[in-house]
């Protein structure tokens, strides 16, 4: 039988087969918000679809109709007013997946804001939602004390003249 060698990790001391030390040193990945909904009937139609093509039409016309349900603007409500700062972007704060989305975030980051970041790619109904809550059609969204603030485009002018720190400063101390 061959041997299996280890990897040795310093502080705390742990050995890791050098086999699966890459996958497990890769840091933790923070725990999304989650955005339950109750089941609907089309939800059980789109579970009984068998076929792929007939589940993509079901599915795209129901994106068409109204994507910001009654329960899904409660939790945004709840969400944006929970949190001082909350960026709705394109995969998390640790690990962006867009170059816009990445771009807030460093500018958050530079002015040592804390801010909730919630990763819209996860869920294609909060995703949709989100763009008739804002009645803002791209992503990044930032929101600041509650109110929707802007994209990319205008963070980077807001931080650029100054008043995004004065926003996220006033939003800090109230």
């Amino acid at each position: 039988m061959g041997s299996l060698s280890l990897l040795v990790l310093s502080a705390p001391t742990m050995m890791i087969p050098s086999k699966i030390a890459a996958s497990s040193l890769a840091p933790p990945r923070p725990r999304p918000l989650c955005f339950p909904r109750a089941l609907t009937v089309t939800d059980s139609v789109i579970f009984r679809v068998k076929s792929n093509s007939a589940r993509n039409k079901l599915a795209s016309s129901i994106r068409c109709g109204m994507s910001l349900t009654p329960a899904l603007k409660t939790t945004l409500d709840k969400v944006v007013t929970s949190h001082k700062v909350v960026l709705f972007m394109k995969g998390t704060k640790d690990f962006p997946q867009c170059g816009f989305s990445q771009t807030v975030v460093q500018i958050l980051k530079s002015l040592n804001a804390p801010f909730e970041s919630v990763n819209i790619l996860e869920n294609e109904l909060l995703r949709q939602g989100l763009k008739e809550y804002s009645s803002w059609p791209t992503f990044p969204q930032l929101y600041i004390d509650g109110e929707f603030f802007g994209g990319c485009d205008i963070t980077v002018e807001a931080y650029k003249s100054g008043e995004l720190q004065e926003q996220v400063e006033k939003a800090l101390c109230s």
